[in-house]
């Protein structure tokens, strides 16, 4: 990989939910993550990592089995992660099963392998040391907990089906073949995520320009191509990039993050689309050596 990143950035994403449960909780009968304090709604860092891989699977090929050589996926659907470390040791001629110096180069030479092969391993690391040891890699791209700007009100709503699963069911309802259920959703959320991505990192595991343009465009799109009944309608609505001249940083990201502000244009009503919200960026006398760029 060439043209390395040379510049720290900090980012504010901002995306919503209409009438869809964004991210449920398997402990909590999949309903919408939630603050038990304060009511505000949470979305995971994996949440958003599992939909950038997909986007880069259809953008790169990786979903069609046929990746462009560095945009494979190591973290997908159905993958067996010791067998992805298996084919870093096929690939360099390396013995698996060698001990002492040549088991801890090994490993060395098969971790730089997969931060070349897997897009993900690129921008996110991944401990690849179970089973074939391929090492352990920190990646620069960094995603904190995503928080909704308002408490939200999950709905749990019934849903029926005009067929059963077996003939021992129709037998039960006499022909009349109907299946309950429930399903809970959100009527409206504004989520706000913060985002961090060092050049230190990067330098790495070789996440290139090409690399955060290609991350800049998944932010962009990739809620496009996640439609599914259950999530309702999600849709990306900005995504404020601070850029650093320097790789060490030129401002503490918080100072960075406070100047994004958000405001209800109606408090006393209930949100329930974007525009009910004000977004104000504070561009006025930045910190020397940031440049603030709003991707969309």
């Amino acid at each position: 990989m060439s043209n390395i990143i040379q510049h720290r950035y900090d980012f504010v994403y901002l995306f919503d939910v209409t009438n869809g449960n964004p991210n449920g909780d398997p402990d909590a009968g999949n309903a919408p993550r939630i603050d038990p304090e304060t009511g505000h709604g949470f979305v995971s860092d994996v949440c958003l990592k599992r939909k950038i891989r997909n986007f880069i699977c259809l953008a790169k090929g990786a979903a069609k089995g046929e990746p462009e050589p560095g945009y494979d996926i190591y973290v997908k659907e159905k993958a067996v992660l010791n067998n992805q470390h298996q084919r870093a040791y096929d690939a360099l001629g390396l013995d698996s099963k060698a001990k002492g110096k040549d088991a801890s180069g090994n490993s060395d030479k098969g971790r730089d392998w997969m931060c070349q092969t897997f897009f993900d391993v690129r921008m996110f690391g991944a401990v690849m040391s179970t089973g074939v040891n391929c090492g352990q890699v920190r990646g620069p791209l960094q995603l904190a907990f995503s928080t909704s700007q308002d408490p939200i009100v999950p709905m749990e709503q019934s849903i029926t089906r005009m067929a059963v699963t077996t003939e021992k069911e129709a037998e039960k309802q006499t022909g009349d073949n109907r299946t309950m259920g429930r399903k809970t959703i959100i009527p409206y959320a504004l989520y706000r995520a913060h985002g961090f991505i060092s050049p230190h990192l990067a330098a790495q595991t070789g996440f290139t320009e090409d690399d955060l343009e290609l991350l800049w465009q998944s932010l962009a799109m990739m809620f496009e191509h996640d439609r599914s009944a259950a999530r309702g309608e999600m849709s990306a609505r900005k995504l404020i990039v601070f850029r650093h001249d320097s790789q060490l940083g030129n401002a503490q990201a918080h100072s960075l993050f406070d100047r994004v502000s958000i405001s209800r244009t109606e408090p006393d009503k209930p949100a329930r689309e974007f525009a009910h919200y004000d977004v104000s960026i504070d561009s006025d006398k930045l910190p020397n050596g940031i440049t603030l760029d709003e991707k969309f």
